[in-house]
């Protein structure tokens, strides 16, 4: 697993690249492939997330959990597929909520999100691998002890970032957050077994957009084109 990181992240997560844990999921991930399996995403869209979204440029982070499981479609970004790809139906949800929270806003062909990556969105995946076929497969082998010192280091080194976080998962998180200097909106999963129980009509996107202006960022476009 070669690290080809975005310099902003690799200056403040560097020494989490020499730790035991980090050790271990490199030999856990040899080991997987030296057995013939098949990770997902690819070696280079590993740290995706990273790469399309700078460190200093980070003004909001949407926790997912895992990679999906399916051939080509994780790409490094939570939420996220590739073009080409069917729509998960968690993202068709998504798209839902923001026809009726964004005026304007009109439903996309695709579900690449790298648009608002590349706005300073956050799209982070607690567990940054996954087996074919297997959903949760990479869970607890050392990945989600970095993706927690990412967001501690976000938590430290930032300021007035809108931390969206959907479903008992990513709120499991809240402890790693600084709500003094930061801002947290929850609501459950966009996921088709729980949208109905308070997703719709939560208002993420607008809600996030009336923090970043209040500070005198630019709002996210979140129109995917």
């Amino acid at each position: 697993m070669a690290i080809d990181l975005e310099p902003g992240w690799l200056n403040v997560l560097q020494d989490e690249f020499k730790k035991d844990y980090m050790v271990k999921l490199r030999h856990f991930l040899q080991e997987e492939k030296q057995q013939g399996q098949v990770v997902y995403p690819k070696n280079a869209d590993i740290f995706n997330a990273f790469n399309k979204t700078p460190f200093d440029k980070v003004k909001v982070v949407i926790l997912g959990q895992d990679p999906y499981p399916g051939a080509h479609q994780a790409h490094g970004l939570s939420f996220s597929v590739q073009k080409g790809i069917a729509i998960p139906r968690s993202l068709i949800n998504i798209y839902k909520e923001l026809e009726t929270d964004i005026t304007g806003f009109k439903k996309p062909a695709h579900g690449n999100l790298e648009g608002w990556a590349q706005q300073g969105v956050l799209l982070l995946n607690a567990t940054l691998t996954v087996r074919a076929g297997a959903p949760a497969s990479h869970q607890k082998k050392g990945w989600e002890i970095f993706t927690d010192a990412v967001i501690k280091k976000i938590s430290d080194l930032k300021e007035g970032v809108v931390f969206i976080l959907w479903g008992s998962y990513a709120q499991s998180k809240i402890a790693l957050i600084d709500q003094s200097k930061h801002f947290i909106l929850k609501s459950v999963h966009p996921s088709p077994l729980s949208v109905e129980r308070g997703f719709w009509g939560s208002k993420p996107f607008s809600k996030t957009n009336e923090l970043l202006e209040k500070q005198g960022k630019t709002p996210i476009d979140w129109q995917i084109y």
